[in-house]
């Protein structure tokens, strides 16, 4: 997998939590669940170990700004 891909996420999920600084919770969440969809592709299309371990640490990520948009955290 090209390391741009994950260039991608890291700017995206800076996003997220931008809005969530910004107390922009519906642009946050309508980010957040883009990231998510871009993330599950790439795990659908990894092969690579260190590639899955890095998508699992965005997966983490992306639930724990899940849990504080929505105000469960």
């Amino acid at each position: 997998m090209e390391s741009n891909k994950f260039v991608v996420l890291k700017n995206s999920v800076q996003e997220i939590i931008d809005f969530i600084a910004n107390k922009q919770n519906k642009e946050a969440n309508n980010k957040l669940l883009e990231v998510s969809e871009l993330l599950d592709e790439l795990l659908d299309f990894s092969e690579e170990d260190d590639d899955l371990i890095e998508i699992s640490r965005y997966q983490v990520l992306l639930n724990q700004l899940h849990q504080k948009i929505n105000g469960t955290e």
